[in-house]
């Protein structure tokens, strides 16, 4: 009788089971897994474009240097994202840091995580966030191009990205981050990646030094049709950057799309204006750094403000930059390319009207903000900045110090003057094409290129032969005939 009960009460649950609904999982979107793809392809082309823009700026001696600190930045810290980078940021641990649960990328593969990206492959998101981590500390170059050892810049960046950059995107995007919890709002890393690498671009210059020459020649960029191409390229990445961060193919991804694009032509279009008020010249340098302004004002809000308001975050920003840009020269700080007016202040900016402007409209996960009735938003935002600009600061300034005495981090004084390209790459930007730079210079692949010169014909005098002369010996140049004016 016992066992009769039992198997009928066995019979019985089974099928109350069998007739409940099973617990709903969302399959694999073919669509959207195409666009986190394709955006964070959009981010890496981001990476040339910002090597560009900030090359275009430099001196023609010093060029080389700054897209190989944008191009070996990205590729150190995407190993580093691998191997830890991606689980002390994403997984699960503390509200302070993640664990280690993805070395590696152990366990993460072609299953969705619906924590963060429910109809992706896991892997997809990791390699979307590696672009974002990668090109956080190319950003950083511009404050101290033209006289920091390559070297250590690559070792300033690996340490970096270990102590601030990890911790921070836990702070802000992990589940159970403590930023996170308390309700802060950041789109595509508005607070992540623009404040903390502004905040460590400024405390960089300061530790680093002013360049040698600095404040006396005039210091202008050497192809600006660069500098537009690259904030063309930025622009285009941008799209990527943020309308990917909705992880999905949906209407807060075409939201974030547009106020993308809207943000940055308005603070174009108000940075011109400055520019033909103060100057009377609409420059392109101008043009192409109120973009950039406007793109990285919009970061953080992009999926969480209309199209209207990004016009308006747009415009805000670039008048605040633009005024950050005057006041930097009067205080001796040589943030050489003004990465801290450009993505410090814009990004702070930005991250502060993220919290007026928010809307539940726009998007349900995130929160209204102060002109849909919730003034606290704000103050969140803010606790959010000043929390990232700490962090940053102070560890950026105790990893260089750390450095300074390891190795150092200037180069030479002849290097400097001579051209940061020659001493630290071996090569030139620009050459001549004449025959006599290729005397004793060897190729590419480090073969010996001897080629003899004519001898001179007796109409000819050693006074009036041009080889001859001072201005054109490699000993009047510091780095021989590789040289050229800068």
């Amino acid at each position: 009788m016992i066992a009769r009960a039992a198997l009928t009460a066995l019979t019985a649950l089974a099928a109350v089971r069998a007739a409940a609904p099973a617990a709903e999982t969302v399959p694999l979107s073919a669509g959207d897994t195409a666009w986190v793809m394709v955006s964070a392809a959009f981010v890496m082309l981001m990476v040339p474009g910002l090597a560009f823009f900030y090359g275009g700026l430099v001196r023609t001696r010093g060029v080389l240097n700054v897209l190989m600190m944008s191009l070996g930045a990205f590729a150190m810290v995407s190993v580093q994202w691998v191997l830890a980078g991606y689980s002390l940021a994403f997984s699960p641990g503390s509200a302070l840091l993640g664990g280690l649960s993805w070395i590696g990328f152990s366990g993460v593969g072609g299953d969705a995580n619906p924590t963060y990206a429910a109809t992706v492959p896991h892997l997809a998101f990791a390699a979307f966030q590696a672009m974002f981590a990668g090109i956080t500390v190319a950003l950083i170059s511009g404050a101290v191009v033209e006289r920091m050892k390559f070297s250590a810049f690559l070792l300033f960046g690996l340490a970096w990205t270990f102590v601030v950059y990890d911790p921070l995107a836990h702070w802000v995007w992990a589940n159970g981050g403590w930023l996170r919890t308390r309700g802060a709002l950041d789109f595509a890393g508005g607070t992540v990646i623009h404040v903390s690498a502004g905040t460590a671009a400024l405390v960089a210059a300061l530790v680093l030094g002013r360049r040698r020459d600095f404040g006396r020649p005039v210091l202008v960029p050497h192809n600006v049709p660069f500098t537009v191409l690259g904030a063309g390229l930025l622009w285009f990445g941008w799209f990527g950057f943020n309308a990917g961060s909705a992880l999905r193919a949906n209407e807060v991804a075409a939201n974030a799309f547009v106020t993308t694009h809207v943000a940055a032509a308005s603070a174009m279009v108000v940075w011109l204006l400055i520019d033909i008020w103060r100057n009377g010249h609409a420059t392109a340098v101008g043009g192409a750094t109120g973009a950039v302004v406007g793109l990285v004002a919009i970061t953080p809000a992009a999926g969480f403000v209309a199209p209207g308001a990004a016009v308006v975050i747009g415009a805000i920003t670039a008048g605040v930059s633009y005024a950050a840009i005057l006041w930097r020269p009067r205080t001796r700080i040589d943030d050489a390319l003004d990465v801290f007016a450009c993505h410090g202040v814009a990004g702070v900016a930005g991250a502060v009207l993220t919290g007026v402007f928010a809307t539940r409209a726009v998007n349900p996960a995130g929160a209204d903000g102060l002109l849909a009735g919730n003034p606290g938003l704000v103050w969140t935002q803010v606790e959010a900045v000043l929390a990232a600009m700490a962090l940053s600061g102070t560890v950026t300034f105790a990893v260089l110090r750390a450095l300074q005495a390891i190795m150092g981090l200037r180069v030479t004084l002849a290097d400097e003057i001579g051209g940061i390209d020659g001493s630290e790459h071996g090569e030139a930007a620009y050459h001549g094409g004449d025959i006599g730079e290729l005397v004793g210079r060897g190729s590419l692949l480090g073969e010996s290129v001897v080629i003899e010169a004519p001898a001179p014909s007796p109409a000819s005098s050693p006074a009036s032969s041009p080889a001859s002369s001072p201005a054109s010996s490699p000993a009047s140049s510091p780095v021989g005939a590789a040289a050229r004016p800068a």
